[in-house]
């Protein structure tokens, strides 16, 4: 599959996860950080804070994610995460 640096990118075997809720984004973002053998440290470190990392790792609620979630439920839109490498 082409990346946007116009190299490629190998999907990793059935390493996908469906989301419906900001918590199953959040498992599926710690699960591929940690395939990746990263810390929420240092994966923060390029984006402004561990917290900041934990909540997103958490599903902590917010308006965003709310309004988007409830949003793909009314559509009947499905959302799945898959881990490329």
């Amino acid at each position: 599959m082409p990346s946007p640096d116009g190299g490629t990118e190998d999907v990793v075997a059935d390493p996908w996860a469906a989301v419906r809720t900001p918590e199953d984004l959040g498992r599926f973002l710690a699960r591929v950080r940690q395939d990746h053998g990263l810390t929420q440290e240092e994966l923060a470190q390029d984006l402004g804070g561990r917290r900041y990392v934990s909540e997103i790792e958490n599903g902590k609620p917010g308006l965003y994610t709310e309004r988007l979630f409830q949003m793909l439920r009314l559509l009947g839109v499905r959302l799945r995460a898959e881990q490329i490498r």
